[in-house]
């Protein structure tokens, strides 16, 4: 195994924020409750699909569903949403309202996400008018929403930017609910799915150190240094050293690919001693062919700036 220092194809300049991600996070079993009780004892006590009275305009709603992938990679979590309808359209029938603007409601939206296996990344926290078309600037991939990015934790700390609900695929409507159903058979009721496209732009992203280094072979195990990768398991205290032992594993999908193909990464850890440093071991994909061939590491889906290194 050898240990291998390359080199970058750009810098970002100082104080210069990292490239934006996007993510493309899809939730099925989505159900929306209607606010349509006036007696709280009867609040989630049905265990059978209920059907919600009409929603009225400035009524809030509640809204949950199981995220399953992000970026087509399989994920778990939750996206929860509260809702208010506002109904804004230029020509309003009666009980909506009279604005320039058409949008269906005002939401704040959480996006929780754990790895495929549990494991906690972080949350992406969003607010902003629901419905409607996608603002100036939006990825062409969002058909709708206009909602931005507040902020977010663990991996996603600080995060900025903007989302809403994409083109393709076509996406089952969210089932509406009496707020009289009862939530802990949200699965087994069933209820609609979408992709939400999340136009990321993370506080801190993954770099690879530069330096001079040897090159490296197809299929030989080498080992990189990285800054950027986020939380770890066991977690330490911001400014903290990481441990020797246990080994502080990185909380957030990590990825390699060379040449744009995928690279099998074997680790990726808080390296002893060290503060926001990294030790990544990875296999350089068999067919990768000779010559100078480009790196990119990402974690929690936010990529690094490429690098490149000399394969022999």
């Amino acid at each position: 195994m050898a240990v291998l220092v390359v080199a970058p194809l750009c810098h970002l300049a100082p104080g210069q924020a990292p490239p934006p991600a996007i993510l493309e996070v899809d939730v099925e079993n989505l159900v929306e409750y209607q606010s349509d009780l006036p007696y709280p004892s009867k609040v989630a006590t049905n265990p059978g699909i209920t059907l919600a009275a009409p929603p009225r305009n400035f009524f809030p709603a509640l809204v949950v569903a199981d995220i399953v992938a992000v970026n087509g990679q399989p994920a778990k979590g939750t996206l929860a949403a509260q809702a208010w309808g506002i109904g804004l359209t230029p020509a309003p029938n009666p009980g909506r309202s009279i604005a320039d603007t058409r949008r269906l409601s005002l939401r704040y939206q959480t996006f929780e996400i754990l790895k495929s296996d549990g494991t906690p990344v972080g949350t992406i926290i969003g607010f902003g008018p629901n419905g409607g078309a996608a603002p100036p600037g939006a990825p062409s991939a969002q058909a709708a929403g206009n909602l931005a990015i507040v902020g977010g934790t663990g991996a996603f700390l600080g995060a900025r930017g903007q989302f809403g609900a994409a083109r393709f695929p076509p996406s089952i409507p969210g089932r509406a609910a009496s707020f009289a159903e009862d939530p802990a058979n949200r699965r087994k009721n069933g209820g609609g799915s979408r992709r939400f496209i999340l136009h990321v732009i993370p506080m801190l992203q993954p770099q690879v150190e530069t330096g001079g280094g040897r090159g490296a072979r197809a299929g030989e195990i080498l080992t990189i240094f990285c800054t950027g990768l986020g939380p770890t398991r066991p977690g330490v205290d911001p400014g903290k050293q990481f441990p020797a032992t246990p080994p502080a594993v990185v909380n957030s999908p990590v990825e390699v690919t060379v040449n744009g193909k995928p690279a099998e990464v074997l680790a990726a850890i808080g390296l002893a001693g060290a503060v926001d440093r990294y030790e990544v071991k990875f296999r350089v994909p068999p067919e990768t062919v000779k010559g100078v061939a480009t790196m990119q590491v990402s974690a929690a889906w936010v990529a690094s700036t490429p690098a490149t290194i000399r394969i022999q």
